[in-house]
């Protein structure tokens, strides 16, 4: 995976984020799926049983290449037809590193995302969290400077009306300290973020997060009704060789199925496609049918990371291919 590496110390006084307006983005439970006939009576549209958001991941390639402004992800996405964004903090970076994820640097951020997101009419949906230290490491001094550094995004979640922001769980690669860990950071984000009204996901994201029996693990062990997963289509890697090529990989169907149970949101990887349009590597009636069958009816992340198609080709490859299998699922 190659979305990573980009902070929070923010004490009570906190952000000022109360004077920002905060745009909704709770986790939407979708409505009855409809049945409108068109105008002719010979055909029926059929609504998807979920409702689609863009990772902000999708056009990471545009912000850090060609220069192009994060704070335009709203805009961009209601081009492209969705209703929900999923930003990444580390794209606004050096903006946020540089001056130390300040109060006044992050209240900005969340300032300057709201409008924009209002203006456009989306809803703030998750703050995806990269570079902000290692939330299930060994050392406990370290783990609890991450948790602190985390809270200042809980904080922000909460001020643009997100339901959550999604973590990392690295750390050790020897399962029993690994969940040892990880049930500790966890438990205590947690606890923190429900002051807050903010959920904190966990996506199987590399290491032992990517071993999906273990993340459930977890979840089951830290038992907090704001700890839930955010299970990615494509991210089971568990570890890779000298050139990146997967070294170890669990079955994505069986760890879709094991990580829906605790689903708080779900993100739809793609990478290349094939000349019918259907992702290679990836069977997405498989793996929407696994999520239809959990129940979820949440919001579904676009998380284009391909190489042949530009950034919004793929995005939109993407977003058809979700629309035409949810209308073929049973």
């Amino acid at each position: 995976m190659k979305r990573r590496n980009f902070i929070r110390n923010s004490s009570q006084a906190g952000i000022a984020f109360a004077l920002l307006g905060s745009h909704a983005c709770k986790e939407n439970k979708k409505s009855e799926t409809e049945h409108t006939e068109e105008s002719s009576g010979t055909e029926e549209m059929v609504e998807p049983f979920f409702k689609l958001s863009l990772a902000q991941w999708s056009i990471h390639k545009m912000i850090l290449e060609d220069g192009v402004d994060p704070y335009s992800f709203a805009e961009k996405a209601k081009n492209w037809g969705f209703s929900g964004l999923e930003y990444v903090s580390q794209l606004y970076n050096p903006e946020l590193s540089d001056a130390d994820y300040s109060e006044e640097a992050m209240a900005a951020f969340v300032e300057k995302s709201n409008a924009e997101a209002k203006k456009h009419g989306l809803e703030n949906v998750l703050i995806m969290i990269d570079g902000q230290g290692n939330l299930a490491v060994n050392d406990e001094a370290e783990r609890d400077e991450t948790v602190a550094k985390h809270k200042r995004w809980v904080d922000a979640a909460a001020a643009m009306g997100c339901h959550a922001i999604r973590v990392n769980l690295n750390g050790s690669m020897e399962p029993e300290e690994w969940k040892a860990s990880a049930i500790d950071g966890l438990t205590k984000l947690s606890t923190y973020a429900k002051t807050k009204s903010i959920n904190i996901l966990v996506e199987n994201h590399g290491g032992l997060s990517s071993n999906a029996a273990l993340h459930a693990e977890v979840m089951k062990a830290v038992n907090l009704d704001n700890c839930g997963t955010l299970p990615d289509f494509g991210n089971f890697c568990i570890a890779r060789n000298e050139d990146r090529s997967c070294k170890e990989a669990y079955d994505k169907y069986k760890g879709v199925q094991e990580l829906m149970p605790y689903a708080m949101a779900v993100s739809a990887k793609s990478n290349d496609f094939d000349e019918q349009g259907n992702a290679i590597d990836i069977d997405y009636a498989k793996l929407l049918q696994i999520v239809k069958d959990a129940g979820y009816t949440g919001f579904i992340g676009v998380e284009y990371e391909g190489s042949v198609l530009d950034e919004e080709a793929g995005i939109k490859a993407t977003k058809d291919l979700m629309l035409k299998v949810a209308k073929e699922l049973n």
